[in-house]
């Protein structure tokens, strides 16, 4: 049984390479372990973070707590070096509380994989708590609202480097309308801590041709936290 999961281990993880172009692996860069491409259950949160959701689920600082089904506060390890920012929940993840579920999801997972991490070792989070409705844009007022959260999420959970999930999340944590093709291949600063954008998920969905720069981010993001780990 334990070969044939690391069997299906391994053809997840080649099989993400190969959907971005990648046939050839340099080996002896590290000892890569990939899950199962699906959403794992959360790891239960404590310490600060458990402040920090208890206000989250009673906000009502801005009108999305009146459209909103569940708070999405974040999910996986609490004491993760690598922190995942999205901008803000859509549907599936406004039903289900929890943050980058679906088709989006699973490439993130893929993703997180291909770099030698599972699902649980990093922090997912978004800079809005609550969907805004159909999935329009944020607003000025409610990301003033609500992003003092991800400052104080960032706080707990301490990573060394935050890796920003699409355009509107990179320029919401940087200020700026940069195009993410700008942003994206370099380190930035958010509060302190790096911080390198790439292109969304449901982004990468759409435009399967760009996968191959996301890899070029995704490397980069790994051997950014292996430098500050040490």
């Amino acid at each position: 049984m334990e070969k044939n999961d690391a069997l299906k281990k391994g053809i997840a993880y080649f099989s993400f390479l190969k959907s971005i172009g990648i046939d050839y692996v340099e080996p002896g860069k590290r000892n890569i372990q990939t899950p199962p491409v699906t959403v794992q259950e959360d790891v239960k949160i404590t310490g600060g973070l458990a402040s920090i959701l208890s206000a989250v689920e009673k906000c009502d600082a801005c009108g999305l707590h009146r459209t909103r089904n569940k708070t999405v506060f974040g999910t996986g390890n609490p004491d993760s070096t690598i922190m995942f920012v999205g901008e803000a929940p859509g549907e599936e993840e406004d039903k289900q509380g929890k943050p980058f579920v679906g088709r989006a999801g699973n490439l993130l997972t893929k993703m997180i994989s291909a770099i030698g991490f599972q699902r649980e070792e990093v922090f997912i989070a978004n800079v809005l708590k609550c969907r805004p409705p159909e999935n329009r844009d944020p607003k000025p007022d409610e990301v003033a609202a609500c992003e003092h959260f991800l400052i104080e999420q960032i706080k707990a959970v301490n990573p060394v480097i935050i890796c920003a999930l699409g355009t509107h999340a990179a320029q919401t944590l940087l200020k700026t309308n940069e195009p993410i093709g700008k942003l994206r291949g370099k380190l930035h600063d958010y509060h302190g801590v790096p911080l390198l954008p790439t292109y969304h998920p449901s982004f990468l969905l759409r435009s399967p041709n760009m996968k191959k720069l996301a890899w070029v981010d995704l490397q980069m993001l790994r051997d950014e936290q292996a430098k500050r780990v040490k």
